[in-house]
């Protein structure tokens, strides 16, 4: 009997040890974390708490290794650190985890986008902490999991990819991204993602610029990462079903062992495996194994070697010899004999290769090898094919299109590389024929030699003089397209000029999958230039309004702004066919109306965080135009679908073909021409033509409002009354009830105090008179201090409701609009409206 009270005595102090000590694995709503205390994982490997990185004494929300040298695997908190020892992490009786610093200030927060009845959050074994409910303990689709927000490691379990699939617009994407250093947890410039354009490949990113590519999946592992032989640790496995999701992960086989994969801060993807016998992280260097595996080294059509030289494939030649030379491989090679496409093509085997960039690629993953070739030649912009699979006698379709890029030796995992060369030739084959007939033969030779070839020059003399003739008076009489000469300023003839067979291989000749959308101009392509470039094309529509005004003005006026705010423009493009095009840096994540304008799920995507980054990034960048460039810059055109989000999100206001630049000392001008979007036009551009850093104020008020309601200006409407959305904001603050104002996919991680805050500057913005408004560096300012605000004063444009649906508006039509936008400026007129 004493030693059956003894066993239960000895496991009643075990529990109130553990506990005591942090080692509960669960805790709920009514169980907050306090700074000082930790859970720990029930197999005692992981530990969540309140710690600090090696020197630094800020402290972050952190799962860690609890023994192995305490280091951390995931941080809630990288951008918004403790900076004392108070803090809280509390779930909400709904399932959201929030962590509050000694100010009570939420500072992170898990946005779940849904709910739960007796929500629980634990802290599983595999280092996941995961949100689910408390009487169903193995559910396996967790309301939230830190699985789904990796940090600079990848742990086992965790994934690399997409939840729902190339081909859809939406999802959940997972990818991690390095440090700033070792003592900076918040996110560095490296990242690690996988590309989904093409054939899906593993890619390092450099902020936004490709820096190292791991190449496609080809069955065992990726193609640019040397097989190092199967083992009994781990496993690497990839998922692929096109609709549903597309993801790499590795597993473990045993948990006694500890892996970890790590980007650093420099770059460097390390896998780091914890030995007992040295008691220390062992690292395995993954890629970068040397020069070779720098991206697009060799340039198209150029292969690496293990001495980190290039040489180009077999029927190719440098394209730059000199620079060849001098070991600059960067332009890479050309075909060494002009292509003509044939179905008699042949295609050159590279055996022992890393796959080239398949970006412009397709696949079929149950074709065989001879079906595929086939495949390619029928097609004249396919330049290789290859396996997508090397298991077995290999398997699966893979073909490139347009120039090969990234390729190197790779003797233990390469593949091979079948290349596109021209059908060789055969000869004229020589017959045994009579004398008569070679002599008539030469006799013929000299007859086409003395009368035709004479005549034949001429004809081309005179047909070349016409054409000149021609072209010239089309140019100097404006018939057919018009040509670029003189048509831009010094500033725009300093970029790039494209030219268009370059721009339509990039884009896939126009194809609809490139295609991104279409505005005023034009439709708007993704393309990738031989060298592996991301760029957005933007490409006049023959239906388009816009013409050679706006196409001179978005390449003069952007030509030498530079700032990390606007949209960077790489060069032009025109033809006497009357093409013209703008490239620009792509930006992958679309433009701002499609996160806070989309559904719940995407606006839920847009955190508080992120809008209000986003919204001090728009200002930085119209102070930028306004105050701080070459010349006084105003957009004219300032909206949602004009800010476009980089692959950190952050805004790139984009779109100048309606802006108007000034010199140091102007700073308004009228326009019998009123362009510009309703909803974001300031009352005296619409009405009187007058436009001034006061009118961009102006709209970037209206833009404010927006984010921070996820409400359109044009086109709200409410239950209760019949204003406009600056209507409504401007009563909501009348009567104290902003928090109606607010997005409630945003609710749980807002900042009440800085989103009422935003809200007020908004209203100071869009005031009716400009005189009242503020300028942005003052905006700016407001934004970046906790000053006091005055109160505005009643917005312009508040009571018109459903325009567009009432009017159909034309440039002919102002009157229409001007009975609607403000019964005070009765004696005012509009000489033309051109909505967009």
């Amino acid at each position: 009997m004493s030693k059956i009270a003894l066993y239960f005595a000895l496991i009643f102090f075990s529990y109130i040890f553990n506990v005591c000590s942090g080692a509960e694995d669960i805790f709920s709503a009514n169980q907050p974390i306090k700074n000082g205390e930790s859970i720990v994982s029930a197999n005692g490997v992981y530990e969540l708490g309140f710690f600090s990185l090696e020197s630094s004494t800020n402290q972050y929300l952190s799962i860690r290794y609890k023994k192995a040298d305490g280091v951390i695997a995931w941080i809630a908190n990288r951008d918004a650190p403790l900076t004392n020892a108070s803090g809280a992490l509390t779930l909400s009786s709904e399932g959201t985890l929030k962590l509050f610093n000694g100010s009570n200030t939420i500072i992170w927060s898990s946005n779940s986008t849904r709910s739960l009845k007796n929500p629980v959050a634990q802290l599983l074994d595999t280092g996941n902490l995961v949100i689910r409910t408390e009487n169903d303990p193995d559910q396996g689709d967790f309301l939230w999991q830190s699985f789904d927000f990796p940090d600079n490691t990848l742990l086992p379990g965790m994934k690399i990819g997409s939840k729902i699939g190339k081909n859809s617009a939406t999802g959940l994407f997972w990818s991690f991204n390095s440090w700033k250093s070792n003592d900076d947890p918040s996110p560095g410039t490296f990242h690690v993602k996988l590309d989904i354009t093409g054939y899906p490949q593993l890619f390092i990113y450099n902020t936004s610029a490709r820096y190292i590519r791991a190449g496609p999946w080809n069955g065992v592992t990726w193609s640019g990462i040397p097989i190092a032989g199967l083992n009994n640790i781990f496993v690497d496995e990839f998922h692929f079903k096109e609709e549903e999701e597309v993801y790499y992960k590795y597993e473990l086989f045993s948990n006694s062992v500890l892996i970890r994969l790590v980007i650093e801060p420099d770059g460097r993807l390390i896998r780091y495996a914890w030995t007992n016998q040295s008691n220390k992280w062992e690292p395995a260097t993954l890629i970068q194994a040397d020069y070779c595996d720098d991206y697009a080294r060799c340039g198209a059509y150029g292969s690496c070697n293990g001495n980190n030289l290039c040489s180009c494939l077999n029927g190719f030649t440098p394209q730059n010899l000199e620079a060849w030379g001098g070991l600059n491989f960067s332009e890479g090679c050309v075909r060494a004999t002009e292509y003509i496409c044939s179905d008699r093509d042949d295609f050159v085997p590279h055996s022992n290769k890393k796959l080239p960039d398949t970006q412009r690629s397709l696949y079929n993953l149950s074709m065989n090898l001879e079906d595929c070739k086939k495949k390619c030649l029928e097609n004249c912009s396919c330049t290789a094919y290859a396996n997508t699979n090397i298991t077995g006698k290999g398997s699966g379709c893979l073909l490139w299109f347009g120039g090969l890029i990234d390729i190197r030796d790779q003797e233990q995992s390469g593949q091979v590389l079948y290349v596109r060369v021209a059908a060789s030739g055969s000869g004229s084959g020589s017959g045994s024929g009579s004398s008569s007939l070679a002599s008539s033969s030469s006799g013929a030779r000299r007859i086409i030699l003395i009368v035709v070839l004479p005549i034949i020059s001429i004809l081309t003399v005179v047909l070349g003089i016409y054409l000149w003739h021609f072209c010239k008076y089309r140019k100097n009489n404006g018939e057919g397209g018009e040509l670029i000469e003189g048509e831009i300023d010094n500033d725009g003839k300093d970029l790039p000029l494209f030219d268009f067979r370059t721009i339509a291989n990039a884009t896939n000749n126009f194809s609809n999958n490139n295609k991104l959308g279409e505005g005023g101009f034009g439709p708007v392509y993704k393309g990738i230039l031989e060298d592996g470039k991301e760029i957005a094309v933007k490409r006049r529509s023959t239906r388009s309004t816009q013409g050679v005004e706006e196409f001179k003005n978005e390449v003069s006026c952007i030509a030498k702004l530079q700032h990390r705010n606007l949209v960077r423009l790489l060069g032009w493009s025109t033809t006497e066919e009357g093409e013209r095009m703008l490239v620009y840096e792509y930006m992958p994540n679309k433009s701002l109306n499609f996160f806070i304008f989309g559904d719940k799920k995407e606006r839920a995507s847009l955190d508080w965080a992120k809008r209000y980054n986003i919204i001090n990034g728009i200002a930085k960048g119209l102070l930028y135009l306004h105050e701080d460039s070459r010349l006084r810059v105003i957009h004219r055109d300032l909206k949602a679908s004009n800010i476009l989000l980089d692959y950190s999100m952050n805004p790139k206001i984009s779109d100048f073909g309606m802006a108007r630049s000034f010199g140091d000392t102007e700073t308004e001008a009228n326009t019998a021409r009123v362009v510009g979007t309703y909803g974001y036009m300031s009352p005296e551009y619409a009405i009187e033509g007058a436009f001034s850093v006061k009118s961009d104020v102006y709209s970037f008020g209206v833009l404010m409002i927006e984010i921070v309601s996820g409400k359109k200006s044009r086109f709200f409407n409410h239950p209760d009354h019949n204003l406009n959305l600056m209507g409504h904001a401007w009563m909501s603050y009348k009567e104290d009830r902003l928090v109606e104002l607010i997005d409630e996919s945003i609710l749980e991680s807002i900042d009440q105090y800085q989103a009422y805050r935003v809200i007020l500057i908004g209203l100071l913005c869009v005031q009716q008179y400009p005189e009242d408004r503020p300028n942005m560096s003052s905006v700016l300012m407001m934004l970046t201090s906790n000053n006091s605000l005055p109160h505005p004063k009643q917005p312009g444009f508040f009571t018109e409701r459903k325009l567009d649906e009432e009017y159909n508006l034309s440039g002919n039509e102002a009157d229409a609009l001007y009975n609607l936008l403000d019964s005070s400026s009765s004696t005012q007129t509009v000489t033309a409206v051109e909505p967009r």
